[in-house]
């Protein structure tokens, strides 16, 4: 075990499943920088780094040449305290130079952006293509009075279009607020209400699962309520008939006509630490948090984390599983444009038309890079190893994952019948605050199913006790002990929210609200804080409960809550989706859930034994993935779910609800 509780790049790490060979070493820009650096390791690194944050982050803009338009007076400054701690102070940067104006410059026939439709459909768009698109669509921006500090929403499907509206927002100095394109009319219009936005970025409509799904309908209702909200631009990308208000709305194709005025043809020279992003998070109770990004912050951690956790730089294609409304949609498109590779959207889902669309996007594209939630692969996995097995995903270099916890069996599947045994998984965990992974793996080192290398380059992260003493071997509180770039510049209009969320439980130190356990065999998530259970004095995360419950070969998924109980405090109820062999009727789902009980009772103890186990057709999980548990938990003991906006599946909370003590 390395400094800090990290499993270093040399260590023999005890259930490890992939090792890196001489090929991953060779070509780790990771250990090229720490080579430049004239250091001796990985682990030498971040002990520097943690200790002077502000070299570490001089030394990665010098690495990965980030073109600063005018130079900081220093790395960083703490004189505002941590929480506020401000990197590259009077400098001038607009993330556009290195995503969109160099790469154009400099490899203009490169493709930068492939995308793939729900119906198959397929376009690219070269370095000076992109170019060329963001600048005519940056001028009719220009033209409809959208100034430096507006903000703008972004309510669009996974299509190019979306790529080109938050880049040219980026090149006017307008602040993007994306949004899940599955939101409801109340969630874009609190979202727009909340960040002050002056205009809608929008589209007739999205496909999905071979179907039109309406979005000018939603987006009308929306700005109903929300009538502060003067513009609206509208992507004709299905070409079914709309309404457009007269005054108000411009469709997308008038928006990039070229005309005689006089616009700016460069980006906006935007400060270093000017917003350029605020992205909303959902709250429990109900009032979503609007994290402040900046030009330099945001996108230059996700370039950081691809280049040097997913070793991702020129000649690779990236492909990310996303919605521009999840924070993994701008890491994509920021991130993967910063680091020269070229990215892959997707407007589709997972299953449709068959459950191979992911592995024929892989093979056709050629993709080098594959990121999916582990929701995603537990989905795909009771399909079968014969549909990854019909495509040449020889391609694939790296596999990386994010938005939930690990079971041991899914974590296999996807290195062996995907990676082929030759890729390593890269778990990755962080947040929309943090604009980044707090933890994570490295391509050069031993992977663990489910668990973490440690820290990311440059996070001085650990792991404490309720007293704040760092602790090993036992679950504590994930923390980060100092800043990094990337961090949020604090909630939109809120800043003592903010600071009761992240640092208000000890002195400058930011508390995540995960739990998490540093072992012989890496770093491992036990869930979230709030999502933990103590059960008669043991606290258990919910990972751990739903792994054993997984393990019944009649369960595809699981997830576990805690609920009072007179006597131990607080009770174990899990619900699990049954695979597709099981069977559907009450006595099936009661003898499954009999055989679940028993089954955890035998892995974990009889203390850990679940109260009840129930059966449901689906877990709540959003778009991207992350299974809900709090709104389980809710529904369960009949109460207020807070925000359920980014819910794809409410349905399901109608099938919890006759199942708690009320039902």
């Amino acid at each position: 075990m390395g400094a800090g509780g990290r499993t270093t790049t040399g260590d023999v790490v005890l259930g490890a499943m992939w090792r890196p060979g001489p090929a991953e070493r060779e070509r780790s820009r990771l250990l090229d920088f720490v080579a430049a650096l004239g250091l001796d390791g990985v682990d030498a690194l971040q002990v520097r780094a943690e200790a002077d944050p502000g070299w570490y982050w001089d030394a990665v803009v010098r690495y990965l040449d980030i073109g600063f338009h005018r130079p900081y007076r220093q790395a960083l400054d703490l004189s505002r305290g941590l929480p506020w701690a401000e990197f590259f102070p009077g400098g001038g940067y607009t993330y556009l130079t290195d995503a969109v104006i160099r790469p154009a410059a400099r490899e203009p026939d490169r493709v930068a952006i492939v995308w793939e439709g729900d119906d198959g459909a397929s376009r690219g768009l070269t370095t000076s293509g992109l170019a060329a698109e963001v600048s005519r669509c940056a001028a009719g921006l220009s033209r409809l009075g959208i100034r430096r500090g507006d903000r703008v929403g972004i309510f669009l499907p996974m299509i190019p279009e979306a790529a080109v509206a938050v880049l040219a927002c980026g090149w006017v100095g307008a602040i993007i607020v994306p949004m899940f394109s599955g939101y409801g009319p109340e969630a874009v219009a609190s979202r727009l209400r909340d960040a002050g936005a002056t205009t809608l970025v929008t589209a007739d409509g999205a496909r999905r699962r071979g179907s039109t799904v309406p979005m000018k309908a939603t987006a009308d209702a929306a700005l109903a309520l929300a009538p502060e909200v003067g513009r609206c631009v509208v992507v004709r990308r299905t070409g079914q008939d709309v309404p457009m208000v007269a005054g108000r709305d411009t469709w997308w194709d008038d928006l990039l006509v070229p005309t005689t005025d006089d616009v700016p043809s460069d980006p906006i020279p935007t400060d270093a630490n000017e917003p350029y992003m605020v992205i909303y998070t959902s709250g429990t109770t109900g009032a979503p948090k609007g994290a402040v990004h900046v030009h330099a912050g945001f996108p230059l951690k996700a370039a950081h984390d691809l280049a040097f956790c997913f070793d991702t730089g020129p000649g690779d294609t990236l492909f990310w599983l996303s919605d521009l409304g999840w924070m993994m949609g701008p890491w994509l498109l920021a991130g993967g444009l910063i680091a020269g590779a070229t990215v892959v959207l997707f407007e589709g889902t997972p299953e449709f038309p068959a459950p191979d669309r992911i592995w024929e996007l892989v093979a056709r594209h050629r993709v080098t890079v594959l990121g999916l939630a582990p929701t995603v692969v537990r989905a795909l996995m009771p399909h079968g190893d014969d549909w990854p097995a019909r495509h040449d995903l020889s391609s694939l270099r790296v596999l990386g994952s994010t938005g939930e916890t690990w079971n041991p069996t899914p974590w296999r599947w996807y290195a062996e019948r995907v990676g082929g045994g030759h890729c390593p998984v890269i778990n990755y965990s962080g947040g929309t605050e943090t604009g980044g992974g707090i933890v994570g793996c490295l391509t050069v080192a031993p992977a663990v199913p489910g668990g973490f290398t440690g820290p990311v380059p440059g996070m001085a992260a650990d792991v404490v006790d309720d007293a704040g003493r760092p602790v090993r071997g036992e679950v504590g509180e994930l923390v980060v002990r100092q800043p990094w770039v990337g961090m949020t510049k604090g909630f939109w209009g809120d800043p003592d929210r903010y600071l009761a969320t992240y640092w208000s439980r000890f002195p400058d130190v930011w508390v995540h609200g995960d739990w998490a356990e540093i072992g012989d065999d890496g770093w491992f998530l036990r869930g979230r804080s709030d999502d933990t259970l103590n059960i008669a004095g043991k606290r258990i995360g919910p990972a751990e409960l739903e792994s054993a419950a997984v393990s019944h070969p009649r369960v595809r998924e699981a997830a576990a809550i805690g609920v009072p109980h007179p006597v131990k405090g607080e009770c174990a109820v899990v619900f699990v989706v049954p695979a597709k062999a099981a069977g559907t009727g009450a006595g099936d789902d009661l003898a499954l859930a009999g055989e679940v009980r028993k089954s955890v009772a035998a892995q974990l103890g009889a203390a850990l034994r679940p109260d009840a186990v129930h059966v449901l057709s689906d877990l709540p999980r959003t778009r991207n993935g992350k299974i809900m548990r709090r709104l389980l938990r809710a529904a369960y003991l009949g109460t207020s779910p807070g925000d359920t906006s980014a819910l794809e599946n409410p349905a399901v909370l109608e099938e919890v609800a006759g199942m708690g003590p009320a039902g």
